[in-house]
Order: C-alpha cells, then sequence, then structure tokens
C-alpha cells in the first residue's frame, strides 16, 4: 500500500492551526463587545481540531489533546445557565448582564462582564457538540 505524501499538510496544519486557534480566542472574547462570541468561536476552533485530526489521525491528535469532547457539552450548558440565574441573586430579569472594569498588572485596564462567562458556556457547548457529531460519524465510516 503507497502512503501519500502529506508532508505540505502536516507542515501548514500547525501554522494554521495556530492562527485558527487565536482567532477563536479574539472572537470568544470580542463577542460581547462586537461581532463574534462564544457560538463562532467554538466552530473556529472545532475547524482548527477538525484540520489535525485530518492530517495526523484521530489516534496522534487523541494523544496529544485528551479531551472528551462529550463531556464539555454538559458542562458548558451549565456555565450558561448559571450565569443566567446568578442575575436572580440581584433581583433582576434572567441573562441580565453587568459589568466591571479590573486594572491587571500586564494588561493595563481590561472589563469582566458576565456576558462573557454566557460566551464561555456557548463556546464549550458548541465545541462539544461539533466534535462530538464529527467525530461519531467519521468513527462509523469505518
Amino acid at each position: 500500500m503507497i502512503k501519500p505524501n502529506d508532508l505540505i499538510l502536516r507542515s501548514t496544519t500547525s501554522l494554521i492551526t495556530f492562527i485558527l486557534l487565536g482567532f477563536a480566542i479574539y472572537l470568544l472574547f470580542a463577542g460581547h463587545n462586537s461581532p463574534g462570541g462564544g457560538f463562532v468561536g467554538g466552530l473556529t476552533t472545532s475547524a482548527a481540531f477538525l484540520l489535525m485530526y485530518i492530517s495526523f489521525g484521530q489516534p496522534t491528535v487523541d494523544k496529544i489533546f485528551p479531551i472528551e469532547f462529550i463531556k464539555l457539552v454538559p458542562i458548558g450548558l451549565m456555565i450558561a445557565l448559571l450565569t443566567g440565574l446568578g442575575s436572580f441573586l440581584f433581583n433582576k430579569p434572567f441573562l441580565t448582564q453587568t459589568f466591571g472594569h479590573v486594572t491587571l498588572p500586564i494588561f493595563g485596564e481590561f472589563e469582566l462582564a458576565t456576558a462573557m462567562l454566557f460566551d464561555v458556556g456557548v463556546y464549550l457547548t458548541v465545541l462539544g457538540t461539533t466534535m462530538t457529531i464529527i467525530l461519531t460519524i467519521s468513527n462509523d465510516q469505518k
């Protein structure tokens, strides 16, 4: 059996994955003030993982990133739900968001918003769901 020469794909995958993951984190953190957020950040991260699975194969990627994506779904849903329920503690409607500013030593002034926590929950849910669906379909084809 002849093995295809995938040197170019594997070489560029490292760079492209790094760029995709960086962009996904940017989308996640910028989402509560500008276009982006947990949904598109989760999809972008899924694209990065999918590229690694295509380039290096499932056993190799699973050794490097031993993530059970199905477990991310309830964790993300719980974070999003608790973020929404947190507004009840302050006698506000469900999913009412608030924000504040914190000064960090290296980064300077940084905004913290409850919408960011909700976006993290959506991010984990979308990443877990997308990767579970893709890996389930790919494993059924074998």
